[in-house]
């Protein structure tokens, strides 16, 4: 099942199957013959394209660790994990993996044993360890151990609570880093222990590790193969874990005349035109409505955002993977309210396949829409609508060549549409990533794809923002950017962003001053005033264009923080 829910590595069923542990159960004569048995069953199961991994566990129980072990308890412990390990290797699996230990002098014993038959070794620790040690002291240790290849972290806490013991792991840690969390810490329920924590849930936090730098994430105790599945499809779509379908470029068109050139970013469209020019560019966030009965109230948050000069309106599309009034009927509603601020849709890969979004956008370029902003989009699963299936043909690399196709009159296939369809090509940007390189590479990969503006996820911290900004101008061409702001409501609403929202971070002495308000209104006004600071240290630092999200559909307090 888990094969089917799209594991890449399973585990063998051994995590006990050491001498000292199967003895309680008089099976310590044994032990080799249920290692070799669980592996030939768990390859059986994986087939070709799917790796095993030798799941060993500790030989000592929690209750009998010691800061150092006896000579007698460490001979012993030696015995029992070259005898498992052996079995396992010579069963032929592809990784060791040492997991849910809470004594790390325990974890160098066995790193020693496993190395011995050259298999790649995982090594994987419990957070309880981190109660009696110092991260960085932990972490500095299995990096310099040279019997470790992977640093793993796994049971005991759910998502959640193992997040920002990962995210600071991955900032110490030189060594790929692989995180299994519990679905939830255990309940007992009627006399059964439970795992409460949903598929869906546990897949929001799948993405966050990923995006903080996490090489490899699984599930730990309580996930099932529905967990399983609903992750692997969420991370298998994020930038950098799949591959984007290269979409034909000119070059590889079969037509013999030549394609001509896109026209340039100040003939396409006013807010191109602007953002050429170099002068200031605004825009705010409005999610559209759930239906057509919010239809006007959406338009009179647009009147008042046009009063207040600012240039466009940014529409996400699903954001949150939750079902809204479609962004190109919201745009086009937009325009026939004699509107003069421009509509900026965005395109989300995870709804339509390759034909439906090439429809889309050429169809959205006839009813005026002329900026669009290219993003892969959440994983159904995390939303609203956890059994509907995301689609994914390509991602936000592969979207932006595809509107850089259009652009010059030819299709995804690079066969001529007999016109051109110039619009301009946005992009997303995540100034606040832990892997820089990962998202450098894709930003770069999205302006070779023909990228003209990018528009960042909220910032809290303009030294982070200016750090990541002067970094990547020296990794990849760069093109506009638009920096964007979150004003917050509350400290609960910075809570949920952290938590919550891949790709944002609110700084700790943030969110503290958002603690301190009394009430809602000084809390709004608390995070005005933040914004507005932010916006001002931002276009000190040369940085003119901005993007400000109205928080529950409060354009108000965005055309503050613009004003």
């Amino acid at each position: 099942d888990y094969v089917a829910a799209g594991a890449d590595v399973i585990e063998t069923n051994t995590f006990g199957a050491n001498r000292i542990k199967l003895a309680e159960f008089g099976l310590a004569e044994k032990t080799g013959e249920i290692n070799f048995r669980a592996v030939e069953i768990a390859r059986k199961e994986a087939g070709n394209d799917v790796l095993v991994a030798a799941s060993c566990g500790p030989c000592i129980s929690d209750s009998t660790v010691q800061t150092e072990f006896s000579s007698a308890i460490l001979n012993e412990v030696r015995d029992a994990f070259n005898e498992q390990i052996s079995a396992l290797a010579k069963a032929g699996v592809d990784l060791i993996f040492l997991e849910t230990f809470t004594d790390f002098d325990e974890l160098l014993v066995a790193a020693k044993i496993s190395k011995q038959y050259s298999l790649p070794v995982l090594a994987s620790i419990s957070p309880v360890v981190f109660e009696t040690s110092p991260v960085d002291e932990i972490v500095k240790k299995m990096d310099d151990c040279s019997d470790i290849d992977v640093i793993g972290l796994n049971c005991y806490f759910g998502p959640a609570e193992m997040f920002d013991i990962a995210r600071k792991i991955r900032t110490l840690a030189k060594k790929p880093l692989v995180i299994m969390p519990n679905a939830g810490r255990p309940h007992e329920i009627g006399g059964r222990t439970l795992y409460l924590n949903s598929p869906e849930y546990f897949t929001e936090f799948a993405k966050k590790y990923i995006e903080i730098g996490a090489n490899g994430i699984g599930g730990c105790c309580g996930t099932t193969p529905a967990h399983i599945r609903m992750a692997s499809r969420a991370v298998h779509v994020m930038s950098g874990v799949k591959q984007h379908i290269e979409i034909a470029d000119s070059g590889s068109a079969a037509d013999t005349i030549q394609p001509p050139e896109a026209l340039p970013l100040s003939e396409k469209s006013p807010f191109g035109k602007k953002i050429a020019s170099g002068k200031p560019v605004t825009s705010v966030e409005i999610i559209p409505p759930r239906n057509h009965d919010g239809i006007e109230a959406f338009i009179e948050k647009c009147r008042m955002c046009e009063r207040a000069g600012i240039d466009a309106i940014n529409l996400p599309d699903g954001p949150r993977a939750s079902a809204r009034m479609s962004v190109i009927a919201t745009a086009a509603t937009m325009l026939r309210s004699n509107l003069e601020i421009e509509p900026v849709p965005h395109c989300c890969c995870r709804d339509r396949n390759l034909i439906g979004m090439q429809s889309d956008i050429i169809g959205g370029f006839s009813l005026g829409l002329k900026t669009w902003l290219f993003i892969t989009g959440d994983p159904p699963k995390l939303g609203n609508y956890p059994d509907a299936a995301g689609v994914f043909d390509i991602d936000a690399v592969g979207a932006t060549q595809l509107a850089t196709n259009l652009n010059r009159g030819l299709d995804a296939a690079g066969q001529s549409l007999g016109a051109q369809i110039p619009i301009t090509v946005g992009v997303g940007l995540n100034p606040v990533t832990v892997d820089f390189n990962r998202e450098a590479q894709r930003f770069r990969a999205k302006v070779e794809a023909g990228a003209e503006f990018a528009i960042t996820q909220p910032v809290f911290d303009t030294e982070v923002l200016l750090r990541f900004l002067d970094l990547l101008a020296e990794y990849s061409p760069m093109i506009p950017v638009v920096i964007g702001i979150y004003p917050l409501l509350s400290a609960k609403n910075a809570d949920f962003m952290n938590r919550y929202v891949p790709g944002v971070h609110v700084p700790e002495k943030v969110v503290r001053r958002m603690e301190q308000c009394k009430d809602r209104e000084t809390a709004i006004s608390t995070g005005i005033e933040i914004a507005r600071t932010t916006r001002s240290e931002i276009e000190s630092a040369g940085f003119k264009n901005f993007q400000v999200s109205a928080p529950l559909g409060r354009t108000d307090i965005a055309i503050k923080v613009l004003a």
